[in-house]
């Protein structure tokens, strides 16, 4: 039989357990609960903030032409090169031009003998004309001695003859010299059309430029239409970016922007906006604003990517934020703000945002202290304590 006192020692036993397991249960809920969490703050105070638009887009120049030939060809020199700077009028490309030099001195001769030509039927035509000068008298002086009777019926025929053939003389001189006028016309064209094709052999800047590409090379035939050289205008350089839709009634020209390329992520270079597209992609429902860039990176190339930000609102002395602050508690934003060593939730009504900013409407005063657990993988709780570092 167990004696009295080892059932009570047993009682104890489980009491103290019981205890035991209470108070590591307490402790671990004080833990979680209540014990201090090291917070990273920042006092919050009154400034300014722009709202922006953002859009991604490639650099591209507004002004752009691909140098080609207009004739069939090798090329004899390209007097340019990539990265090249041009002025209009500049020889870029020159063809092979010895057989058309060949047939410019061709229809050169051509022409010149068609105004030989002409010359001559002139000289014809003065010759039929004094011929029939000479006729036209006969025949009157013929005429009226044979109305005297003093002439003969046959002489008067004869005189009339004369006259009819020196007339017809005259009109086929006309037509001769007509016709060599269009053979001379002829030649001229055809001269003219040589003198273009040879003209032709010389490709000049259109325009004041830059060359950025260069496609062929001395001893290459080109044909018309193939690229030799792309040349574009530096005066206009711009993002077309795409935006989303939703933002296009905040958009519009002249708003001032900045532009991020790629290549330099820390640093912006102003610009505005000068076109907004007037078409929306039906996928991405998105639709292209043309940003220029008023300053250009030391270097930079068309085509290169880049992100704009439009300026849409603008406002001074409001409440900031950092955006990073806020946090998400029972579907709604607020944050914890710092008071007496503890942590209190404060709801907040938000206005416009930038990167990284959010202006507070109402909920924050500038002067109180905002904070977050210093550790991502903490949270903070209602009236928690906390520690700043």
């Amino acid at each position: 039989m167990s004696k009295p006192w080892d059932g009570a020692r047993r009682w104890v036993w489980r009491t103290l357990k019981v205890a035991l397991i209470v108070a590591v249960i307490v402790g671990v809920v004080y833990w979680v609960r209540f014990a201090p969490v090291t917070v990273t703050q920042h006092l919050i105070e009154q400034g300014e903030i722009v709202a922006e638009v953002m859009g991604t887009g490639t650099l591209e120049a507004r002004v752009k032409a691909t140098v080609s030939s207009k004739i069939s060809g090798r090329i004899e020199e390209v007097s340019v090169d990539q990265g090249d700077r041009v002025n209009k009028g500049q020889l870029l490309v020159r063809l092979d031009d010895e057989e058309l030099r060949q047939q410019v001195a061709i229809a050169q001769a051509n022409r010149e003998a068609a105004q030989a030509a002409i010359d001559r039927l002139k000289t014809d035509k003065d010759r039929t004309a004094a011929v029939f000068a000479q006729a036209k008298t006969s025949h009157a002086r013929i005429q009226a001695l044979h109305e005297r009777n003093v002439a003969t019926k046959e002489e008067l025929d004869k005189a009339v003859e004369l006259l009819s053939v020196a007339q017809a003389d005259i009109s086929r001189a006309e037509a001769a010299i007509t016709e060599g006028q269009k053979e001379l016309i002829a030649a001229e064209k055809t001269l003219e059309y040589h003198r273009a094709r040879l003209a032709d052999t010389e490709i000049n800047a259109p325009f004041d430029g830059l060359i950025v590409r260069r496609q062929r090379d001395p001893g290459d035939v080109v044909v018309p239409g193939s690229s030799i050289l792309t040349l574009i205008s530096t005066e206009t350089l711009w993002i077309s970016a795409w935006v989303d839709e939703t933002e296009i009634s905040k958009l519009k020209v002249e708003q001032p922007a900045r532009v991020v390329f790629r290549s330099e992520p820390g640093r912006s270079y102003p610009g505005n906006v000068v076109r907004l597209g007037r078409e929306a992609d039906r996928e991405t429902r998105e639709f292209i604003v043309d940003v220029r860039v008023l300053e250009l990176p030391k270097n930079w190339a068309v085509g290169q990517r880049a992100e704009v930000y439009i300026e849409k609102d603008r406002k001074s002395s409001v409440v900031l934020l950092p955006a990073k602050y806020v946090v998400r508690r029972d579907d709604r934003s607020g944050v914890f703000v710092e008071r007496d060593g503890h942590a209190e939730w404060r709801p907040l009504a938000f206005g416009l945002r930038s990167p990284g900013m959010i202006e507070v409407i109402e909920g924050l005063k500038s002067g109180e202290t905002v904070v977050i657990p210093s550790d991502p993988s903490n949270s903070l709780s209602e009236d928690q304590r906390i520690v700043m570092p």
